[in-house]
Formats: structure tokens, C-alpha cells, sequence
């Protein structure tokens, strides 16, 4: 008798089911697809699902903590899965959850350009969704987040409340390979510069951007590498002694930026805005040392995540799940400042049982 390798059975099972799906993108039309897959599960079985970070940070910590909420509503296993090592660790672990032949997967993808291929394999496997930042080009069913174009210009609000007069600014990011992190910064510069909406416009990272009242000495990434956040933050001061500013756009970049503000005894000389809700950050605000930072809702993300990938799996459609028909489930970004931040923090305490 012959017998078939543990890998041929697997794509043998994995082939059985193809479903319909839409993809889309904030900001973007809409397009059809037919690629996705994954079958249902029946009875009293629990779907079993995975939620994939683009990497490790509090933001995450809040999100996995609404996939914990979710998978008690909805009575769902899930596992959550953090890539301390990048784009080939996201990978890996994608690949980990099809052998397991989970019912669906969401992702934050580090490169979705250069990941299409990896994001269509998956959801051919199973049900795929992404969140938190985009692949517009995969076939996923649908994103579940925020308009990140839309969540930079509000951060550049802030910006021009905290330094009405301009000067220098310096961007701080982990890496801009991330549709949400491309978008992000280049609304923050679309609104200080006063410029029309335009999500696909993209100025170049390492050029020098100096237009009316303000000057964008650079943009600094660090590919979530926190010793290289905070050297970066450090390196804008030393090359840039009368910078006026400083934007951190990713959870941990504003606490790396005090860090490095309070040993070169800067702080409240440099205006700070930020993004996300780290501890830091949002004492930060209530301190002083912050003018305010734009908050998503991270335990949202996880939790409709959750929910939405269960509710397929129980053979649901998108559309009886709440799922818009463009594919773009908005949780809105909201802005927080010393006169809200003491409510914003609460609300967050408690959806992480604290």
C-alpha cells in the first residue's frame, strides 16, 4: 500500500472549499474576489482562530486582550501571535496556524506588498482577514481598523495646536514597509503642510521637507528595534540642536522619545505628540511633557477580529456579520488631550481588567 506524505493529505483537505470574499481599502474602491476558503465547523465544535501582530508592544497586549473577551462571547479558541523577529517570523507563524488547519486567520501584515503571495496562500486555507494595517492587494475578506491617512492628518492637528508658530520637526516610526505606517505619516505632513487629501501621495523618508512656517528635518525608522527608537530620537537632538519638535507614530516611540528627552534634560524645551496609548505617553500628557496623541482601539481590533473570524466559521456571510459591502470595518482614531486623558485611561484600564 502506498501511503501519502502528513503534506499531500494536508493540501489535499485544504483544497476542499472555496468561498467568495471582497477585498477593499480605506480610501480605495472595492473589487471582487474568489480565492478564499475554509469550510465550517458543525455542532458543539469551537472555530479556532489566529491573531497575528505585525510585532511585539503594549498596543498588543490591549488587543490581545479583546481576542480574550471575544473568545469567551463567542465561545472560540484563539491564539495569539507576536513576531519578535519580522517579516520571516509573521511568516513562519502564518504557516504554523495552516498546518494546525485553523478556521481563520487575522493579520497585521509587516510588508503586505512583498507578503501577497503568503496572504493569498492563507486565505485559499482558510478564512482570512486582516487588521490594524491593510493588504489591499491580497485576498482577504475584509480589514478591520482605522483609516490610517485619515489618523495621520488628525495627529497633524495636533501638531499645529501644539507648535502654532512651525519649526523643525522630526518623525519618529518603526518602519514604513506597513501600508498603516506609510498613510499615517503621510497624513500628519498632508495636514501641517496645509496640503489637499491625497492618501496615495508619498513624500520621500530621506529628503528634508521645508514648506511655509516648517521644516521635516527626517523621517527616522527603526524596524522596532527600541535601542535604535531611542538612538534615533537622541541623533535628532544632536544633529538638530534647535528642533522644536518631535512625532512618534508607532506605541513605542513617544516613551523612547521621553526617555531620550529627559536624559538630555529637554523635556517640555521640545513639544512631543504621539500615537497609541502607551502608559508612558498618556502619563506623559498628564505630566505635560505630551501635547496629546492619537488613539486607536486596539481592544477592539482584537475583539471584532475574533468575532467576525468565528461567526464565518459557523457559515455566516460577511454581510449578516456587519461586514460593509467595501470590506472596511472602521473603528475610528480618537484624539486624546490633558482634558480627557484621565477618562480615556480609565475606560482603557478597565477592558484590560485592571
Amino acid at each position: 500500500m502506498k501511503y501519502l506524505s502528513k503534506t499531500t493529505l494536508f493540501a489535499i483537505a485544504m483544497s476542499l472549499a472555496v468561498v467568495g470574499c471582497t477585498k477593499s481599502h480605506p480610501g480605495g474602491s472595492a473589487s471582487s474576489n474568489t480565492t478564499s476558503a475554509g469550510g465550517s465547523v458543525t455542532g458543539s465544535a469551537k472555530p479556532r482562530v489566529g491573531y497575528v501582530t505585525n510585532g511585539v508592544a503594549s498596543f498588543w497586549v490591549i488587543a490581545e486582550a479583546g481576542c480574550k473577551q471575544a473568545a469567551t462571547e463567542v465561545d472560540a479558541n484563539v491564539e495569539v501571535l507576536m513576531p519578535a523577529e519580522g517579516i520571516s517570523d509573521q511568516k513562519r507563524m502564518i504557516e504554523d496556524l495552516l498546518t494546525k488547519g485553523v478556521d481563520g486567520i487575522a493579520v497585521s501584515p509587516i510588508d503586505p506588498e512583498n507578503q501577497t503571495e503568503l496572504l493569498n496562500k492563507a486565505a485559499k486555507y482558510t478564512k482570512l482577514i486582516t487588521h490594524d494595517s491593510d493588504a489591499p492587494d491580497a485576498n482577504r475578506l475584509c480589514y478591520i481598523g482605522m483609516d490610517n491617512y485619515t489618523a495621520g492628518r488628525m495627529c497633524g492637528k495636533l501638531v499645529d495646536e501644539a507648535m502654532p508658530e512651525g519649526g523643525k520637526l522630526a518623525i519618529f516610526i518603526g518602519r514604513l514597509e506597513q501600508d498603516n505606517a506609510r498613510r499615517r505619516r503621510q497624513g500628519v505632513i498632508d495636514e501641517i503642510l496645509g496640503r489637499s487629501e491625497d492618501p496615495s501621495r508619498y513624500d520621500s523618508p530621506d529628503a528634508e521637507i521645508k514648506e511655509g512656517k516648517w521644516h521635516i528635518v527626517g523621517t527616522y525608522t527603526d524596524q522596532f528595534d527600541r535601542a535604535q527608537g531611542k538612538a534615533n530620537a537622541e541623533d535628532a537632538m544632536s544633529r538638530h540642536p534647535d528642533l522644536n519638535g518631535m512625532v512618534g507614530l508607532f506605541a513605542y516611540n513617544p516613551p523612547l522619545m521621553l526617555e531620550a528627552l529627559k536624559q538630555a534634560n529637554k523635556l517640555g524645551q521640545i513639544q512631543v505628540i504621539g500615537f497609541d496609548e502607551a502608559d508612558e505617553t498618556l502619563q506623559g500628557i498628564k505630566d505635560g511633557n505630551v501635547y496629546g496623541t492619537v488613539v486607536q482601539n486596539p481592544f477592539e481590533y482584537g475583539r471584532q477580529s475574533v468575532t467576525l473570524l468565528a461567526g464565518l466559521a459557523r457559515g455566516k456571510s460577511l454581510s449578516e456579520l456587519g461586514v460593509p459591502d467595501d470590506g472596511f470595518v472602521n473603528i475610528p482614531a480618537r484624539q486624546i488631550r490633558k482634558d480627557n486623558v484621565e477618562e480615556f485611561w480609565a475606560e482603557l484600564k478597565k477592558n484590560l481588567g485592571e
